[in-house]
């Protein structure tokens, strides 16, 4: 049971490394194209929704486990 919430947290501790990464890389771009946001903004928001979707996934099995 204490693996099951483990991996959770770790889940959790990835989601927010790479939403931190991409949020990162969507600024860096921004600064050296800012006439391209809106493709970047609108790639962000589907980037986020996978990492966002793997989370809730791992969320459901963790309850499953329990």
């Amino acid at each position: 049971m204490n693996l099951t919430f483990l991996g959770l947290c770790l889940a959790c501790f990835g989601v927010s490394l790479a939403e931190g990464l991409m949020m990162s890389s969507l600024l860096k771009s921004a600064s050296r194209q800012p006439e391209i946001i809106g493709q970047l903004r609108s790639l962000l928001i589907l980037g986020v929704a996978f990492v966002e979707g793997t989370f809730f996934v791992t969320l459901v099995m963790a309850f499953i486990i329990k």
